[in-house]
């Protein structure tokens, strides 16, 4: 496709669909897209940063000392050493990264003083504000969870999980205008006209993805959970083979929580909107859970891969593999993706301190501002319990290099 039609046809886009950012990642659990951001202040003295551009840097983040990060000395940072040598297998190739990539790779591993110093020799802590100034923001949690499914549809196997269909059209932005850098729109082609993508309820009322079934589940609900975790595994009809739905695409709608919509329906009190408590009311009122799944217009496609090992995540953003507890999604404009975090927040629905240094290897749809994560607990169903009840609040300090 030539520039001159790119750039036209992200002209058109951006009169026919919403122009903002549309992670790699689809949303991750279920919460409310933060509010419009406002400008910054910046702070003083201005300072340049790897990762990020000098105006987010001076937005965003400002240096203290590890003194500073509640809990550091009590975290045992020689289970977040793995995750952040995961990182490096990206961020090795840039010249701010390589130094301390290298370093680490040479840390025992086994010793949690060593460890420890070598975070703190190789890397500054930056507090991290919102646009608006505030330093605290909401950390909500996600998992991947287990399917039941089949690969030909039949039985109680009803529901289909699908690949991403050929005539999605994705523009980069920022090809046509630098600014813009990370926000992309989706769209297809009608004739010589750029629409936007069919919603949810529009694709469940046409035949528009036939023969794009990947596999198909036993639960609607479920299916649709595995559309805001972005990837998980199903359990086949064999009763042998396990596989993983890796996050593929997303028809460029814009992420609603159902959860918000029962509340707002007067069907759900805020307490109640967690996964568990959606899927009670799902179980209660049967005849409404389409209704309940259109309230969403997002609709995430998915492909295949191999479970090789089953004690390996899912890939994230980064491309790397994410681990259980020590990784996070974020918001890239403002936390560079690899970039060690350490975070302050609590268990779910508790005050008990969950502070602990985590890696920027996610984001999601859902994950917008700057003092803002998502937590991965791993797999199964203790991951999904936990993940499902988190919705808290936090501060969050990003590590970058020397």
């Amino acid at each position: 496709m030539s520039f001159i039609r790119l750039s036209l046809l992200a002209s058109i886009l951006c009169g026919l669909v919403s122009c903002s950012t549309t992670p790699r990642q689809p949303p991750a659990a279920p919460s409310e897209p933060a509010a419009p951001l406002t400008p910054a202040k910046p702070v003083t003295p201005p300072v340049d940063l790897p990762g990020l551009p000098r105006t987010e840097i001076n937005s965003a983040l400002r240096p203290v000392t590890f003194a500073a990060l509640p809990g550091w000395k009590a975290d045992d940072q020689r289970e977040a050493l793995p995750a952040f040598l995961s990182s490096c297998a990206v961020l090795v190739r840039r010249p701010d990264w390589k130094e301390a990539c290298v370093a680490g790779a040479n840390v025992d591993v086994t010793d949690d003083n060593a460890t420890r110093k070598f975070f703190e020799n190789y890397f500054v802590p930056y507090r991290v504000a919102n646009p608006d100034g505030s330093l605290s923001g909401t950390v909500t949690g996600y998992y991947e969870p287990l399917l039941q499914g089949a690969r030909k549809r039949g039985g109680k196997y009803q529901t289909p999980l699908h690949g991403a269909p050929d005539d999605i059209l994705t523009i980069e932005l920022a090809s046509v205008f630098p600014e813009l850098k990370g926000q992309r729109v989706r769209g297809r082609l009608v004739g010589n006209k750029v629409v936007a993508y069919p919603s949810r309820a529009e694709l469940n009322k046409s035949n528009a993805l036939a023969g794009k079934e990947i596999l198909w589940v036993d639960d609607a609900i479920d299916a649709f959970f595995l559309q805001v975790q972005g990837s998980g595994r199903v359990q086949l009809d064999d009763g042998r083979e396990i596989v993983r739905l890796a996050y593929a695409d997303q028809n460029g709608q814009p992420y609603k929580s159902i959860g918000r919509y029962l509340i707002d329906k007067g069907e759900l009190t805020l307490d109640q909107a967690s996964a568990q408590g959606i899927k009670a009311w799902v179980r209660a009122n049967p005849k409404r859970q389409q209704e309940l799944l259109n309230a969403n217009p997002s609709y995430v496609f998915f492909r295949e891969e191999k479970v090789t090992d089953p004690n390996v995540g899912p890939k994230g953003a980064l491309g790397v593999p994410l681990t259980p507890q020590r990784s996070i999604a974020v918001d890239p404009q403002y936390i560079p993706l690899g970039a060690p975090v350490f975070l302050s927040t609590t268990q779910p629905n508790s005050n008990v301190p969950l502070q602990r240094l985590v890696l920027a290897q996610d984001t999601g749809s859902a994950i917008k501002n700057a003092v803002r994560a998502d937590y991965f607990w791993g797999f199964g169903a203790q991951a999904g319990e936990q993940a499902g009840r988190m919705k808290q609040r936090g501060a969050m300090w990003v590590l970058l290099p020397k």
